[in-house]
């Protein structure tokens, strides 16, 4: 038994309650107070081995872990986050397999098992694969599943044109880049609407462009209106000249694919973005380039 505010695949927030030669027991801070038998008290507690425990970790304090079942089924607590969550998605390395499926690294001691009946196609070590972390009714383990479309929805109308999104990228078509949306929808971002190379993996702040009649939603790294992408594009142009120590050798004359391949949007967002980036004082152009002031 565990205590039901405990989340198996989450982060959660306990309260060191003892010491042991083993590591620390943690459980959440009002547990104590309602047990009434206290002989029961060690079936909410979770243990954080000492291989997670740092100097600055004392009785009392409380701290966020990372919640999991370890290779002898015990509930462990660890201060390393995985990549991904329960209920979220990954991109992920094949590191071994077996007969009945295939393991993949999250970023945790313990990889994680893809059963062969949730893959697609049969994992091969070194394949890089898109899974949802998903808990195993039957086991109660955390286990990724490859047969995703199961797990997106067509419940969008509460988004709103312009609304701020996270994607990630999970395939490419010829129309564009197909993306899972917030981990719960389907998305699509345009090719022709693209100016930034994208790979499958890649997790991106994003914009909702419409909502279609069937749920699924058209996506855009810009903010939409003329106005918001504006301002956008002079935000990205100063954050890469700062990352460059101010200065970058490209101007309004420079090739559009060049523009493009650097800054990621079209030659046209990019002159109307100096123009702006001018005005304000903040650049200066000239054959050279553009320098932050």
């Amino acid at each position: 038994m565990i205590d039901k505010r405990i989340r198996l695949g989450k982060i959660n927030t306990l309260e060191i309650i003892r010491d042991t030669d083993f590591g620390f027991f943690l459980e959440p801070s009002s547990s104590r107070e309602e047990i009434m038998d206290r002989s029961e008290t060690e079936e909410y507690e979770v243990l954080l081995p000492n291989a997670y425990i740092s100097d600055e970790m004392e009785v009392g304090d409380e701290i966020e872990v990372f919640i999991y079942r370890d290779s002898e089924d015990r509930i462990i607590a660890t201060t390393q986050y995985p990549i991904a969550l329960l209920d979220e998605f990954a991109f992920v390395e094949v590191v071994s397999t077996t007969t009945f499926g295939a393991f993949v690294d999250i970023g945790l001691q313990k990889d994680l098992l893809v059963p062969r009946n949730k893959q697609k196609e049969q994992f091969k070590v070194g394949d890089k694969r898109i899974i949802r972390i998903v808990e195993d009714i039957e086991t109660n383990r955390l286990m990724g599943v490859e047969k995703i479309t199961s797990f997106l929805n067509n419940k969008t109308k509460y988004l709103k044109v312009n609304d701020e999104v996270k994607v990630m990228v999970i395939a490419f078509t010829p129309m564009g880049y197909k993306v899972v949306v917030d981990n719960m929808h389907e998305g699509m971002i345009f090719k022709n609407e693209c100016f930034t190379k994208l790979f499958v993996g890649n997790v991106k702040k994003a914009y909702i462009k419409n909502v279609r009649t069937d749920g699924k939603l058209d996506i855009s790294l810009q903010p939409i209106g003329k106005e918001k992408n504006k301002d956008a594009s002079c935000q990205s142009i100063i954050d890469l000249l700062k990352e460059y120590n101010n200065f970058l050798p490209f101007n309004s004359k420079s090739d559009a694919g060049e523009i493009t391949k650097r800054f990621g949007m079209s030659k046209k967002i990019f002159k109307a973005s100096l123009v702006t980036l001018q005005a304000d004082d903040i650049i200066t152009s000239n054959d050279r380039g553009i320098e932050l002031k």
